[in-house]
């Protein structure tokens, strides 16, 4: 049994490598009282022996080569069982694909985050490892969220690291909030985070962050900290003020965040998204481009099959170009800036 390994080191993300699928449940108190729980491979809370005020969730490897956020998780998961660090918030971990982190590739056989929100179940159904996973990992977050009182606050930060560079290394991306307004309050944690820039969604997703928020009302978001490398190959100095504040989140009752400001952020709402339909798809532009490019109006941005996709205001900007996706999936996100009356 893996338990006492875990005990005594806290790697956690070690084990669930091992057991890439699954992993028999167990729980264990440490000796400050702090509640652990393995529930699956790659999920593990933390329920603190004193009152809680708010229910987090961390999660990464959701695409296995993103290795960064891989490491900050496991470093905090590691300084929570050994103590070197006391919880004073509820937090429940998630590797999203511990499968996937062994082969350094973002997926096995399908893309786990475009399954969420019921998606893993459409179609031909649970027909690979990631579709049965994600539906598991829904019900995680579900008893989480739910087994506390629908009052408490709930957040859920999805970490992640993009294909591409990008003009400004970090960023997030807001999800659809149906209507309701963006909070300062969550752009300033982004801030403390040391991303300024934010990408606003104006329509419902299959991505984890959008499950959470859209289904129990939780701040979340779509983390992007930097380009994928291998692991070793972070500069983990980059990531300071994320661990910094991530760590105040979770072991402190309430956090302050440096006041709202407009120029403090670069806000974009999306303008388009341009699927791939056709086996002849591709784009005009070099593998270093890097998101945020903006092009001149009437330009090439993509071309699918005989369609050609143009710029159509100046200045729209590319964001997640991947011209190998899946037919049918999103192969573009294209942005122009945001105004922002609507945040509160």
């Amino acid at each position: 049994m893996y338990i006492e390994a875990l005990k005594t080191t806290g790697d956690f993300l070690s084990i669930s490598r091992a057991n890439e699928w699954s992993l028999e449940p167990t729980s264990f108190s440490l000796s400050n009282g702090t509640l652990v729980e393995v529930l699956n491979t790659g999920v593990i809370q933390f329920t603190p022996s004193s009152s809680t005020n708010k229910d987090i969730v961390l999660s990464s490897a959701v695409h296995g080569n993103e290795t960064a956020p891989i490491e900050i998780c496991d470093e905090l998961i590691q300084k929570i069982i050994k103590q070197e660090i006391t919880l004073k918030q509820r937090v429940l971990f998630i590797f999203g694909n511990p499968a996937s982190i062994n082969i350094g590739k973002r997926f096995i056989e399908e893309n786990l985050n475009r399954l969420f929100s019921g998606e893993h179940s459409k179609g031909e159904g649970l027909i690979n490892q990631e579709r049965k996973h994600a539906k598991k990992l829904e019900q995680y977050v579900t008893e989480f969220f739910e087994s506390q009182d629908s009052g408490r606050y709930r957040c859920h930060y999805d970490l992640h690291t993009a294909i591409r560079g990008s003009k400004n290394e970090k960023f997030a991306v807001y999800p659809y909030l149906n209507g309701k307004p963006w909070k300062k309050h969550q752009l300033s944690f982004l801030l403390a985070c040391g991303v300024n820039t934010v990408l606003m969604m104006k329509s419902a997703a299959t991505t984890f962050s959008y499950f959470s928020s859209n289904e129990f009302g939780a701040d979340a978001f779509t983390i992007e900290l930097g380009q994928v490398r291998p692991f070793g190959e972070n500069n983990m100095e980059s990531f300071t003020k994320v661990k910094t504040t991530l760590t105040s989140l979770i072991t402190q009752n309430e956090v302050a965040y440096p006041e709202y400001q407009d120029d403090h952020f670069e806000l974009f709402e999306v303008h388009r998204a341009i699927n791939r339909t056709q086996e002849s798809f591709s784009f005009p532009f070099d593998d270093d481009v890097v998101n945020f490019t903006g092009f001149a109006k009437g330009s090439l941005m993509a071309s699918d099959g005989e369609k050609e996709y143009l710029a159509e205001v100046e200045g729209e900007a590319i964001i997640f170009p991947n011209a190998q996706v899946a037919l049918g999936q999103r192969a573009l996100l294209t942005v122009v800036p945001l105004k922002s009356e609507n945040i509160v």
